[in-house]
């Protein structure tokens, strides 16, 4: 079934005007979800407004919004003057830089959406996913919607291109927040062992389809069970082991690797260069 589009942006490139049309990248996680219910019938509980003035439940349709400008002192507004505030997003992604893709780090991606052409776009924007394909660049732009401005990244993806809406800088936390004591210095030999347990489990592509949430399948299970009258019972946990000699743990994990047979594994360019002087040698010998 075709994707449904959940609205419409117009790509701003210069004095070139894209529209497309903005879709959704997630499917709906069927995350577990509990009700509260009142524990004497075990019917569901809703939640109410309660005036803090006057301590009386209010009624929805007795409810307007307000703005809060100083302490306890609100300005109200009306659906129409609220739908003016919206007014102000202009759907526009403005292009305003392009930067390599390596630039924009993973920690700024907040959400991303699939952008595919609207009518009468579709060569502006085969256009603009080729020119950013073939220079290794992304596009960085403002875009306005729902009364807040957005800093995004626009880039080829697949047959077309993906917005990502990232974090303004403010929004996120320096690293130089993180407590960080004195690293000790560490043995070539454990940076060895180290590698080699990297190279086992090493991949040339990630396949996120090998992935499951098994948290969520034993929940499942577990709430099956409650389903069918049987009692649910905490399986202790096994005390978590204190790592007391590195170089003994690195080894034991060595040849711990699952599912190497699934997908091909990544061949490091050290390990390749290393491997050639010893098959000259040894064909030398011969």
């Amino acid at each position: 079934m075709p994707a449904r589009s959940i609205g419409t942006a117009t790509i701003s490139f210069g004095l070139v005007s894209i529209p497309t049309k903005l879709y959704t990248t997630n499917e709906s996680s069927g995350d577990i979800h509990f009700n509260m219910l009142h524990d004497a019938d075990g019917a569901r509980l809703k939640q109410q407004y309660i005036c803090t003035k006057c301590n009386e439940v209010v009624d929805r349709e007795h409810t307007v919004k307000g703005y809060e400008h100083a302490k306890g002192q609100y300005v109200v507004f009306t659906p129409e003057e609220l739908k003016a505030l919206d007014a102000v997003a202009t759907q526009t992604i403005a292009l305003e830089e392009f930067v390599p893709a390596s630039a924009v780090d993973p920690l700024f991606v907040e959400k991303s959406y699939y952008l595919g052409p609207d009518k009468g776009g579709e060569r502006a924007y085969k256009l603009i996913r080729d020119a950013m394909l073939e220079t290794g660049l992304v596009g960085v732009a403002s875009y306005s919607a729902r009364g807040k401005q957005y800093v995004v990244s626009l880039r080829p993806f697949q047959e077309g291109l993906i917005l990502h809406q990232l974090r303004y800088a403010q929004e996120v936390k320096p690293w130089s927040e993180v407590p960080l004591p004195d690293l000790p210095e560490l043995k070539p030999a454990e940076i060895g062992l180290a590698k080699q347990i990297i190279q086992q489990i090493a991949h040339e592509t990630f396949s996120p389809e090998r992935y499951k949430d098994e948290v969520q399948e034993r929940m499942l299970a577990l709430i099956n069970q409650k389903i069918e009258g049987q009692e649910i019972t905490v399986t202790p946990e096994a005390p978590a082991g204190k790592v007391i000699d590195l170089m003994e743990a690195l080894k034991a994990s060595l040849g711990m690797a699952k599912g190497a047979e699934d997908r091909k594994p990544a061949v490091a360019a050290e390990a390749t260069e290393e491997a050639a002087p010893k098959k000259k040698a040894a064909s030398k010998k011969k």
